[in-house]
């Protein structure tokens, strides 16, 4: 779940992690009400869970209400990269010596967490790591150790943060590494992590990815469902318990495993298709998941094709076969269908399935061949 800056300062802010005051809104009024309730001035930054809102005209700076009332009423409703901006968030304005960048995500080639932090800060960190690797210092925590203070001591002073911040940064660092192992994130990044004249530390920005999984531990997370961005082939697919992520291609995918799933995608690509989706239906292959599944591809315009792959595993092959056979009476479906099922019970799937083959449902032995054959479907 990626949250909007707004709600990343506040979960930042549930962990003591310093951050500026302010308010989130959806109309020009509350927008002027808040900045005169924190004080100017104030900077009026809109809510899109993508970059770039400066140089689109997103973050703006006003010093009394009628800045604030002309900047609110500009930004509400803009377009930036396809998002329109529906929230803003009211902050006070702050005072900026330098700009650092920190971060936590897994490192799952390591089995570790990976902290980044460079003194360079303020821009796109794929950008410092191009022009200037050296910039980032980066650090492996171990989850069973967890990041010490003397860890942090030395990753700063590896980064060459000013001196005189150093104090404030190890406490921060410190308790990013908490809100990202106690709050089951992804990915916690501020940037920019900035150092005032005055010698304060706090966090300018907030981008967080939350474990969507980890939901059970935290009932407060539940909050977050409702302002995920979604399109409208994710949204029927979240509403159906499906794990879905929409694509630009025309091969619709369906597969068991978000593993495999992205392997198929790959495949797709490698054979010269692309994929209008990523659709895990995990362990069930039953003739309700697979009909929900087939209904949220086949209602994208774009899908001229569809790749239904299959490793069974605890999932049987003659449940698999069951569930397309009988989802198929219930969808109507316009565009062929090629299956792969192997894994437990294959032989018997296969032999559910061959009665029904058609020009709408074909079946190969193989990923490789099936993806040929469905890349090939769909380009003509």
């Amino acid at each position: 779940m990626d949250l909007f800056e707004y709600q990343g300062k506040q979960f930042f802010a549930s962990f003591g992690i310093p951050v500026s005051a302010g308010d989130a809104v959806t109309t020009v009024d509350d927008a002027v009400a808040v900045a005169d309730r924190i004080g100017y001035p104030v900077v009026v930054k809109a809510q899109v869970q993508v970059g770039g809102r400066g140089k689109a005209g997103g973050i703006k700076l006003a010093d009394d209400a009628d800045e604030v009332r002309t900047h609110a009423g500009n930004i509400l409703g803009m377009d930036i990269k396809g998002h329109t901006v529906e929230i803003l968030w009211i902050e006070t304005a702050s005072d900026i010596a330098e700009e650092y960048y920190a971060s936590f995500t897994l490192d799952r080639s390591a089995k570790k967490h990976l902290g980044m932090l460079s003194a360079e800060g303020g821009v796109e960190i794929e950008a410092v790591a191009e022009s200037n690797p050296d910039a980032i210092a980066k650090i492996w925590v171990d989850p069973v150790d967890g990041l010490t203070e003397a860890q942090a001591l030395e990753w700063v002073a590896a980064a060459k943060l000013n001196p005189e911040a150093t104090e404030g940064a190890v406490d921060i660092l410190q308790k990013l590494y908490t809100a990202y192992v106690d709050g089951d994130a992804d990915l916690v990044e501020i940037n920019p992590l900035i150092f005032t004249p005055d010698g304060r530390v706090h966090a300018l920005d907030a981008k967080v990815t939350l474990d969507a999984n980890s939901v059970f531990r935290h009932p407060d997370y539940e909050q977050y469902e409702a302002t995920q961005v979604r399109d409208e082939r994710e949204t029927e697919a979240f509403e159906k318990g499906l794990q879905y992520v929409g694509l630009e291609g025309s091969v619709g995918v369906i597969a068991n495993g978000a593993g495999l799933a992205m392997s198929t995608v790959d495949i797709v690509n490698q054979v010269g298709g692309k994929p209008a989706n990523f659709l895990d239906i995990g362990g069930g292959a039953n003739a309700d998941v697979m009909a929900g599944a087939l209904e949220v591809i086949t209602n994208d315009p774009n899908v001229r094709s569809i790749f239904i792959n299959i490793f069974g595993g605890i999932t049987k092959g003659e449940e698999v076969a069951n569930g397309i056979v009988t989802a198929m009476g219930r969808v109507q479906i316009d565009v062929p269908i090629v299956v792969r099922l192997d894994g437990t019970n294959a032989e018997q799937g296969r032999e559910i399935l061959e009665p029904h083959l058609s020009d709408k449902l074909l079946m190969e032995p193989t990923m490789v061949a099936a993806a040929e054959r469905v890349v090939a479907l769909a380009k003509n």
